[in-house]
């Protein structure tokens, strides 16, 4: 950071620099004599060091984009600075972590808060809205602009406008092999009668572990009930839910493999123990990039759809690094990063507005990404995820029948 000089003594939080008070610690002054003038006096002070606690919750990819990515380059910027990752784990029992530790940090009466930015699922919005836990943080934002999606107002009927920027949007399909899967299903029926030919030979990790799994579930439930867009848009009516029970029993009477997760259907598929399963899109590409997954390997979105979901960038109300956090935030979000590691090394949707995204991103880093699902199978089939309350009573019926 440079600061002009004039006669007056200046302080900053690293250094004490004067100018005709009699001392120089910790700066060096230069002037310049120019025609009997002397110059004004530049100083240079050293750049600020920040300290941030990350909280992310989702797979080990999460922790890696943070660690081997962005943390790096923000410690090029801000030379000495320290980020500390954790994940709280895959899926919403990640957020659920992070959600409680901010409760009890609140609840004991902390007026510092030792999470200063967090990695969160949508479905933790309602409870860290409700429980005032987020601080409003987007109009401080320099990628305020950029901030268009639908999702990033109302997330699962939860009003979210100020405290979220989506980190990415990212998408659930169907992964197989080619060799095994002659004829790929078009549709969710058709699915059903492939895995009853086919029996173990379809995994997924029913709603443990890992949001891949629940994104199949609810889409089985969408397309069987019939009542997509009242569930994903709202309001809540409880006599819905009365087919599901039935629902429930008849996709899990289907004969599947039921995997360890995220990563663990991604493997099992490798390894040849199934031929097609639910998978994020992003980790299937980041797979086949690292050389751990069969290129030939394909990806497609089945009708009626299968639901995606963004992660939010938010930062809590009491985070004790806030500047920090901010700045962390700003660069996280930034069209840069968003090119470089959103789009090119994970293979995300962009979180902000696609416009100032991709140009910036390389035409092989575009055609990696819609190579199997094109922008038009997403708008056709990208589903979103049910309201809080279907959502929760969902996941409770899929455990209980």
């Amino acid at each position: 950071m440079k600061k002009l000089m004039n006669v007056l003594c200046i302080l900053t939080f690293t250094s004490i620099v004067s100018a005709g008070c009699g001392t120089n610690e910790a700066a060096t002054s230069t002037a310049a004599v120019t025609n009997g003038t002397t110059a004004a006096t530049a100083t240079t002070a050293a750049p600020k060091k920040y300290e941030i606690n990350l909280a992310t919750a989702g797979d080990t990819n999460m922790t890696d984009l943070q660690e081997k990515n962005v943390s790096l380059d923000f410690q090029k910027q801000y030379a000495g600075s320290q980020v500390r990752v954790v994940n709280t784990g895959a899926g919403d029992a990640g957020t659920q972590k992070i959600f409680e530790k901010l409760k009890a940090q609140k609840e004991a009466g902390k007026t510092e808060w030792d999470i200063d930015l967090a990695i969160v699922h949508q479905s933790g919005m309602q409870q860290l809205i409700d429980n005032d836990l987020l601080d409003k943080w987007v109009p401080q934002s320099a990628n305020k602009q950029y901030v268009v999606s639908p999702d990033s107002k109302n997330s699962l009927g939860t009003n979210v406008e100020g405290y979220v920027i989506p980190l990415f949007h990212s998408q659930v399909a169907l992964a197989y092999n080619p060799d095994k899967v002659k004829q790929f299903p078009a549709n969710i029926e058709d699915l059903t009668t492939w895995i009853k030919a086919n029996p173990k030979r379809f995994g997924y990790n029913g709603i443990q572990n890992g949001a891949s799994g629940v994104a199949f579930a609810t889409a089985y439930t969408y397309w069987k009930s019939g009542d997509y867009k009242k569930l994903s848009e709202g309001p809540f009516d409880a006599s819905l839910e009365q087919k599901w029970p039935a629902i429930m029993k008849e996709l899990k009477a289907l004969p599947v493999t039921y995997t360890n997760g995220n990563n663990g259907t991604l493997d099992m598929l490798n390894r040849g123990e199934i031929d097609m399963g639910p998978v994020w899109v992003d980790m299937f590409n980041l797979w086949v990039s690292e050389g751990r997954m069969n290129p030939a390997y394909g990806l497609k979105i089945l009708d009626p759809g299968i639901p995606g979901q963004p992660m939010y960038v938010v930062i809590p109300k009491n985070a004790k690094n806030k500047e920090a956090a901010l700045k962390y935030a700003d660069l996280l979000t930034s069209p840069e990063t968003q090119a470089k590691v959103i789009v090119e090394k994970n293979s995300w949707y962009p979180g902000i507005d696609a416009t100032a995204v991709l140009p910036k991103v390389s035409e092989e880093g575009k055609k990696k990404l819609f190579k199997d699902i094109t922008a038009e199978d997403l708008n056709k089939r990208g589903q979103s995820f049910p309201i809080n309350t279907y959502f929760d009573h969902l996941k409770t019926a899929y455990e209980k029948n």
